[in-house]
């Protein structure tokens, strides 16, 4: 009998295939094409957006520290993340990008991490410049940076750790922190120094020029991911043309989820039923759909086949 492909064998697939994994995931960044990467919080999220048609995924800290009950300022361990990042690797075939923060300390910590990430079937993880413990990148005016060279020697520990098995992006807080754009420039450089792969350049003002500035003085030394939280009402050509690599919805999934889930449990506390809102939720053949329980049909037909 020839074996039937499962959902479960994606899992056992990655153990093996993890290289082509952060290739499929490099090969996005260095694409002349602009790329988008969704956010997933957790396994559910992740099967959502690969049914959605995204190519790749952002295990976003926000929203995996928010679904776990935390805020976003590493009250969240490295090991819960590591956690969820495996169910979302688990639940789709999509490259996962993962945000890890600072890494969770210094150069020794950050490795660790990647290299439990790699373990698990990440494709790559971006760290960001900020000390330990951060503070969610939209809160406050105090996000104190790390120095240049203890970073830079942060990342390189990391690209030594898990060479070309891992993408690695260097996220450099510097415009957030509210520093000018020389300084910005210069920590991405150091970054590509390191060894990293790409830069991710963030910004939290409603308009996207100095993102767009920052993009034509770099002049495309490596691919520029973006993260559109703030300045949410660009137009996506903006970003084509100033050769933007890769736009990431860093928290839409999560932030939906929320809204969604408030107005269906006010509505059943009001209304003390259920009838109201049936039409306006999932169904349960829709959940079983997109978690493949027919495969397990399937698996069972050819497991434990009836004599």
């Amino acid at each position: 009998m020839n074996k039937i492909p499962t959902i479960n064998d994606s899992y056992t697939h990655q153990n093996r295939c993890i290289s082509k994994l952060s290739n499929i995931l490099r090969s996005e960044l260095l694409s002349p094409e602009l790329s988008f990467i969704m956010e997933a919080h957790d396994g559910l999220s992740a099967a959502i957006a690969q049914r959605a048609g995204f190519k790749s995924l952002w295990a976003s800290g926000l929203s995996i520290s928010t679904s776990l009950g935390y805020r976003d300022t590493n009250e969240a361990s490295w090991t819960e993340i590591v956690d969820v990042v495996e169910r979302i690797v688990y639940s789709s075939s999509l490259p996962v990008l993962v945000d890890a923060d600072g890494g969770f300390g210094n150069f020794n910590n950050a490795r660790l991490c990647a290299t439990k990430l790699l373990q698990r079937g990440a494709a790559g993880i971006c760290i960001e410049d900020k000390t330990f413990p951060k503070t969610n990148s939209f809160i406050g005016n105090k996000h104190e940076l790390a120095d240049i060279k203890e970073f830079s020697g942060r990342l390189q520990a990391v690209k030594d750790s898990v060479g070309n098995d891992l993408v690695v992006v260097a996220r450099t807080e510097a415009l957030i922190a509210g520093h000018p754009m020389e300084e910005a420039l210069a920590r991405a450089h150091a970054y590509a120094d390191a060894g990293v792969d790409a830069v991710l350049i963030h910004s939290r003002l409603p308009r996207a020029d100095e993102i767009v500035d920052f993009l034509n003085l770099w002049d495309s030394r490596l691919p520029v991911i973006i993260v559109p939280t703030k300045y949410y009402m660009t137009p996506t050509q903006t970003y084509r043309d100033a050769n933007v690599s890769a736009v990431i919805w860093a928290n839409h999934s999560m932030r939906a989820a929320a809204s969604h889930m408030t107005k269906i449990c006010k509505s059943i506390a009001a209304n003390q039923s259920i009838a109201q809102i049936e039409n306006d939720i999932s169904s349960l053949d829709e959940i079983f759909s997109l978690l493949n329980y027919d495969q397990l049909k399937e698996d069972e037909k050819f497991y434990f086949p009836k004599s």
